[in-house]
């Protein structure tokens, strides 16, 4: 095993070098805030959509999905649907609309026919709730991947720490890595570090599919056989309703609520990613708004593609490592696609050593996705912060472009340090079930908000700000208050109980609210919306006459 380590430390060491390298390389073409914010617009889509594929394909894709379908089989594909759907949401209703009349965040688009300083409070506010309940998901998976990477299991130490210091010190570590990849780099650097991670996780990803099918002679059959089998579930385990709308025989409300909980999911899933602070950046990085369409489409193929693999990874990891391993290792299954590519290198490449090393290049691959993507949410917050808040809530536009630079480097060290500290209690929880949460709020908040803006000629300030703060809050208080947070073993307080909402994702309560707030406050207010101004956003965002 001491060979299997020193591997993947020179493995981890080497990556974080070549990442950091790019990072210096970019941050010396970071002139203007366009640069630092949305690479000087001069990405290529097909580099774009590789970067969102790269930002996209997170912890929770590689890790979490791969686990969820291990562990609950049918069920847990239901995130790689939802996932993938999300993007024509994406495609049709947002890409082109905001690429043409915004310039480096959401608010940009908010704001344009609205009052300033409330619009962009209330965005700022979001961005960065969402970004730091995306962020905790991939620190969570950083840590159960260390973890498993040095060989540490609950009861084990390395250097002195037990496998909860182990953890504790990733997530500290990915978190200064991180801050380091946003202050240094901008998006430039975040962009080419999010291109090179693509083409690593899907070529891992290839590769362990290509072995597992290898594994049952390509017969498919074979494989949902064995990983039915190995779950302990038998056939249930290929049938729905193993983690998602169970029937409990005698329980119609348990059932009911079962029920909803799916369809909040589904909900949440399809609709959150075109409220994503950080996808929605992304358009801004290309110089057209055909590019920024172009972009999404290849973005679509990258990601579909990925997302298929996705199942079998899974119900590979079901049937070569089994769910009793998968959890003795980590309780969420986040490191079940590692573990599946330790077996699959004991089997094709030969022993402990074989199995050492491939799950050192899988392992490391997986770091990389987590570093890019903890990048590109840290730059995302920390631009809204600096452009919305600072330069244009604080300073009234009048901030140099300097100030606001400075602003959004020390704002990522902060929103680095929230984020670290709330990953460090959320370690049981599985990492594609807390992205979920983060789409969720996307969906409840900011979704409502920029449909209005773009399509309801009536909608005004109190109407955005009232669908921002009253999605959000909605979403955010029904969490807390959900088996999510407590009563459950898998919470993150398991020894309290305060969870009086019932379902575990509050989509499909906190969206049409963000919808309603939105619509309400507007028609109660007396505040008239700025015609002319809707006129020249409705031209623009449909033209690109006048776009950045």
């Amino acid at each position: 095993m001491t060979n299997a380590r020193t591997l993947t430390i020179v493995l981890f060491v080497v990556l974080v070098a070549v990442t950091l390298a790019i990072t210096i390389w970019a941050s010396r073409q970071n002139r203007t805030a366009t640069d630092f914010y949305a690479g000087g617009r001069s990405f290529s889509a097909f580099q774009n959509g590789m970067a969102i594929g790269g930002d996209y394909m997170s912890a929770a894709s590689f890790l979490g999905i791969a686990g969820i379908i291990a562990l609950s089989g049918y069920d847990g594909f239901l995130y790689s649907i939802g996932f993938l759907v999300a993007w024509l949401v994406a495609l049709l209703l947002v890409a082109e609309f905001l690429r043409n009349a915004g310039r480096y965040t959401m608010a940009d688009v908010l704001a344009f026919r609205m009052r300033q300083r409330p619009v962009r409070s209330a965005a700022a506010v979001s961005t960065v709730t969402v970004s730091v309940f995306y962020l905790i998901a991939q620190m969570v998976g950083a840590g159960s991947l260390v973890a498993l990477l040095l060989g540490i299991k609950s009861g084990q130490t390395f250097l002195g720490m037990s496998a909860e210091t182990a953890k504790v010190a990733t997530i500290l570590l990915v978190g200064a890595l991180m801050i380091v990849y946003v202050v240094v780099g901008g998006m430039k650097g975040t962009t080419y570090v999010q291109i090179v991670k693509a083409f690593l996780l899907m070529g891992g990803a290839i590769l362990m599919t290509i072995l597992v099918l290898a594994a049952y002679k390509f017969n498919l059959s074979d494989l949902l056989g064995a990983a039915a089998e190995k779950s302990g579930k038998g056939a249930a385990f290929l049938e729905p309703g193993l983690k998602y709308g169970k029937e409990v025989a005698g329980d119609p409300t348990q059932t009911f609520y079962n029920k909803m909980d799916l369809l909040s999911l589904g909900l949440a899933l399809v609709l959150g990613t075109a409220g994503l602070p950080h996808i929605l950046i992304r358009f801004y990085t290309v110089p057209t708004a055909k590019a920024a369409r172009r972009s999404v489409l290849w973005a679509i193929g990258i990601i579909g593609s990925f997302y298929l693999l996705t199942l079998a990874l899974g119900f590979g990891a079901a049937a070569l490592v089994g769910s009793k391993d998968i959890v003795a290792q980590d309780p969420g299954g986040n490191t079940a696609a590692p573990q599946l590519a330790q077996a699959l290198g004991k089997r094709f490449l030969g022993g402990d050593v074989g199995g050492a090393s491939l799950l050192a290049i899988i392992a490391a691959v997986a770091f990389a996705t987590i570093l890019a993507v903890v990048a590109g949410l840290t730059l995302a917050s920390s631009s809204s912060v600096a452009h919305d808040f600072y330069a244009n809530v604080l300073r009234k536009g009048e901030a140099s472009e300097r100030q606001e630079i400075n602003v959004a480097r020390g704002s990522a060290f902060v929103i680095g340090a929230i984020s670290i500290v709330l990953a460090i209690f959320a370690q049981k929880l599985n990492v594609a079930f807390l992205v979920a949460l983060a789409f969720a709020v996307a969906a409840s908040g900011n979704l409502p908000a920029i449909l209005y803006s773009l399509f309801w000629k009536r909608f005004n300030t109190v109407g955005a700000t009232a669908a921002i703060y009253g999605g959000l809050g909605s979403a955010v208080l029904l969490v807390v208050f959900s088996p999510v947070v407590s009563s459950l073993p898998t919470s993150w307080f398991p020894d309290a109980d305060f969870a009086w909402f019932p379902l575990q994702n509050p989509g499909i309560i906190s969206i049409p609210l963000g919808f309603f707030f939105g619509w309400l406050a507007t028609m109660l207010s007396s505040e008239k919306a700025d015609d002319a101004r809707y006129a020249e956003l409705e031209v623009r965002s449909l033209t690109g006459a006048g776009a950045h």
